[in-house]
């Protein structure tokens, strides 16, 4: 069954204007995001992301284990990182320069 049904034009450089039915039926606005599934022989389909846990399925998970081994230390146990290696950390960020998150990985990419 179809709600709503748009139809947008593809630009010269590949970019589109969500409409605003589509966005209010998601839910998202400025600075929102939506992802685009598209499924074998063409059908699309698209949801809305509504946080961090729907672009990394390992998040989630990762920060429950630390919530949970947060609440059975001491509270002495968690300490912050020596100058040295903070220090050394921002010298290889530095190194590294800027990183496009959204930019395309290069090379061979296995899971």
């Amino acid at each position: 069954m179809t709600m709503i049904e748009e139809v947008c034009t593809i630009t010269a450089k590949g970019q589109t204007t969500v409409p605003k039915a589509v966005r209010q039926a998601l839910g998202v606005g400025y600075g929102g995001r939506i992802a685009f599934r598209v499924e074998e022989g063409g059908a699309v389909s698209v949801h809305a992301l509504q946080g961090a846990e729907d672009t990394d399925p390992a998040l989630a998970p990762f920060l429950a284990l630390l919530a949970a081994d947060l609440t059975t230390r001491p509270a002495d146990a968690v300490r912050p990182l020596p100058d040295s290696l903070a220090a050394r950390l921002e010298a290889l960020g530095a190194e590294v320069g800027e990183v496009d998150p959204d930019a395309p990985i290069e090379g061979e990419v296995s899971l």
